[in-house]
């Protein structure tokens, strides 16, 4: 009723009448019409831009306050990092601001993978939507770079050691390896020039991230949602408006995600580490290297496929190609049926995928052994296998009746 009172209000027709703004609203929002079966796992796409949204305004005012700097002060530490326990001790709510921007980074990248996961095990990557699910991986390529860009900001010791072996990585590539390294950098090292760089690409990549989102949002809105029997749907039959039975429904797992989040804000922002490295508090020192180095939790798969080759080249390799085989995925799959709720052997396959995910992410953030790299080894084998295997799937696998409609 009240997003009713405000499209009929008088100050809605009349903005309506110079920009389309009450019609746009009704298409593609309160009238939009989406199968009336969708779950709540449909809710963290509309979740993942609310975290956007707060990543964004978190990050500028924490960017009035902070100085990408490496050079020293007075007091023996780095501008930077001298500028984030400023932010933490002195100003006005400032904790409460960055361990907002911390805590929503890990919360942008569970809900984006649980986004992710649920377009993979319904099939939203099958036709009509493989551009929908292209731009979804360039979205989690820059939230990627994004997050290793600011992963650096603190000037920490993990965050400065995490850059520096990160950054090696580019010398690995041949013939313009050591160029992009160098470009990447500033320099031959890790310095005040790669702190200026990553902070200006840090604050930039957030505002391509939104207007790519728009073009997500929008070729969604061209080809209409899946739903969790895979089962193609038409307005007026199987289809209900967006409002307001939806806008509820997100309503409710918005709360229940603010109450999870504002939680870990303010009693668990660390969270054993996993949020914030407990090694971040020490200023970087270039001449003391820790014991165990590693990425985020959120990036720790694709550093266990990365470390799990002997031969540094075939770990970059490797792991461009797990991240550029996602983009293959909708022409790798050749079934007809979406869903794994039909596919008995799909969905057994797509479970251990996201199992070897898990336990990739687990080995990554673990101090190596023999024993974890061999199981890293094992979750990266199947973690391409899933992929190869995609294409031969329908021609063994018998699948379960869909129903005529949902």
């Amino acid at each position: 009723m009240v997003i009713e009172k405000m499209l009929n209000s008088r100050l809605a027709q009349w903005l309506d009448e110079r920009s389309d703004i009450v019609k746009l609203t009704r298409a593609h929002l309160t009238d939009y019409p989406t199968p009336k079966n969708l779950n709540y796992m449909w809710s963290f796409g509309s979740l993942a831009m609310l975290v956007l949204t707060i990543q964004i305004l978190s990050g500028i005012f924490l960017a009035m306050y902070y100085k990408p700097s490496a050079m020293m002060t007075s007091g023996g530490y780095s501008v930077a990092f001298d500028s984030v326990e400023r932010i933490m001790r002195d100003v006005n709510f400032g904790w409460l601001i960055r361990y907002m921007h911390a805590v929503g980074a890990s919360a942008f990248f569970i809900v984006v993978y649980m986004h992710i996961g649920r377009g993979i095990y319904y099939g939203s990557y099958k036709g009509p939507r493989e551009l929908l699910w292209i731009i979804g991986v360039v979205i989690l390529l820059i939230m990627q770079g994004t997050a290793f860009f600011g992963y650096l900001l603190p000037w920490g010791q993990m965050s400065f050691w995490g850059a520096t072996v990160i950054t090696n990585l580019f010398g690995a590539l041949p013939v313009i390896g050591s160029f992009l390294q160098e470009l990447l950098r500033g320099g031959f090292a890790v310095g005040d020039p790669t702190l200026n760089r990553f902070f200006s690409l840090h604050y930039l990549f957030p505002l391509l991230l939104a207007a790519i989102v728009g073009g997500h949002v929008h070729a969604l809105h061209v080809v209409h949602s899946n739903n969790p029997t895979g089962v193609d749907v038409h307005e007026g039959k199987g289809t209900i408006p967006f409002h307001p039975y939806y806008t509820v429904k997100d309503a409710f797992g918005v709360g229940v995600f603010l109450i999870l989040y504002c939680y870990v804000v303010f009693f668990h922002p660390q969270l054993g580490g996993y949020f914030i490295e407990v090694d971040n508090y020490v200023a970087a020192d270039n001449l003391q290297t820790p014991s165990h180095i590693a990425p985020v939790w959120y990036l720790t798969p694709w550093y266990t496929i990365l470390r799990s080759f002997e031969n540094k080249l075939l770990g970059v390799i490797a792991m461009g190609a797990s991240l550029a085989v996602l983009f293959l995925l909708p022409f790798l799959d050749r079934s007809k049926v979406r869903s794994a709720r039909y596919r008995p052997v799909f969905r057994q396959m797509v479970i251990l995928f996201f199992i070897s995910v898990l336990v990739l992410g687990y080995c990554g953030h673990s101090v190596p052994t023999p024993t974890l790299k061999l199981i890293g080894q094992l979750a990266t084998i199947y973690y391409f296998a899933f992929f190869f295997m995609l294409p031969f799937v329908h021609k063994f696998e018998k699948t379960r009746p869909l129903p005529e409609e949902i």
